[in-house]
């Protein structure tokens, strides 16, 4: 069994408080956006792995959350030292030289400005600003996209910083039939795209596959994906996220997901792959087919499954 204690990517959304409200957003953030405590985002790191590779901090805008940002940032590097790299994706809109001066001193090593893209309010506009705020800092921007090979952020943690943004085809809104996107019917409809099967999908998540593994907390929900299931797999604020990830490897359904087959997930329950592609083509997105199966089929807190 894989050692749960060594995770290679672990993606956090610590706050969905953000400074702007996009109709794609897949989980509610704006003004009025979910936050937890201090005290939980400090029992939070305090469950997490013994070791990660990488931990990526978002949200929301990490930026619109300055003073507890720069508290989980004193509490990683004390718990982590350098081991760690720590990449941080905002919208960059309140990203100033002092701020910028306190994260690179705080031990963020990696920015990724996720704004770039018609969605957002200032459509890109400010990229050429953010450019020279990171040259001027001597932050590399040569590794302009996003990070998700093995070979490119499983390196020395040299300061760089990228760019991305929402399109019709990938990410947020262009996939993921959840939050306002779903609000805003802005959710991709294609039964035949599997997001699942890429970095931020489950695939993955439990590793030994060609991907990083890479678990998602969503504010404190351990989800195996960036969407998130129906109910999560666990409370990152109660329990130990190695606990919580031990336990779902067992299940088959879990196991389905980690080799990227949301379709395949329920053929050991009796709920089979037929079925399923029938299901999201009625539906008409595979977030939606998994939010179906574990509201109708699969008890996530007894991982077993339900009684008709």
């Amino acid at each position: 069994m894989k050692d749960y204690n060594h995770c290679e990517s672990l993606y956090w959304v610590f706050t969905q408080l953000c400074n702007d409200q996009c109709d794609h957003c897949y989980n509610l953030s704006g003004p009025q956006g979910a936050r937890i405590s201090e005290e939980e985002c400090l029992a939070i790191i305090d469950n997490l792995p013994d070791q990660i590779d990488r931990l990526i901090l978002s949200g929301g805008e990490p930026l619109a959350d300055k003073k507890k940002l720069y508290l989980i940032l004193d509490k990683l590097k004390e718990r982590y030292g350098n081991s760690t790299q720590i990449m941080l994706q905002t919208n960059g809109d309140l990203l100033t030289e002092e701020i910028l001066d306190t994260l690179i001193a705080k031990g963020v090593t990696r920015f990724d400005i996720a704004s770039i893209d018609r969605y957002h309010k200032h459509a890109g506009a400010r990229l050429m600003d953010i450019a020279s705020l990171f040259e001027s800092r001597g932050v590399n921007g040569d590794d302009k996209d996003p990070l998700i090979e093995k070979e490119t952020y499983l390196t020395q943690h040299k300061l760089s910083w990228g760019y991305w943004g929402a399109t019709d085809d990938m990410w947020l809104g262009g996939n993921w039939a959840r939050g306002r996107a779903l609000q805003k019917n802005v959710w991709k409809r294609d039964p035949n795209h599997n997001f699942c099967a890429i970095l931020s999908g489950a695939k993955g998540f439990l590793g030994g596959t060609e991907l990083p593994q890479e678990i998602s907390i969503q504010l404190w929900r351990i989800n195996p994906c960036c969407p998130g299931t129906k109910l999560p797999m666990g409370d990152a604020r109660k329990e130990k996220v190695v606990e919580v990830m031990n336990r779902v490897a067992k299940s088959k359904i879990f196991q389905k997901l980690n080799e990227g087959d949301p379709w395949k997930m329920g053929e050991s329950i009796g709920v089979t792959e037929a079925q399923a592609i029938t299901r999201t083509e009625e539906l008409k997105n595979v977030c939606l087919w998994c939010d179906e199966f574990f509201e109708k089929h699969y008890d996530m807190q007894k991982l077993e499954a339900k009684t008709i």
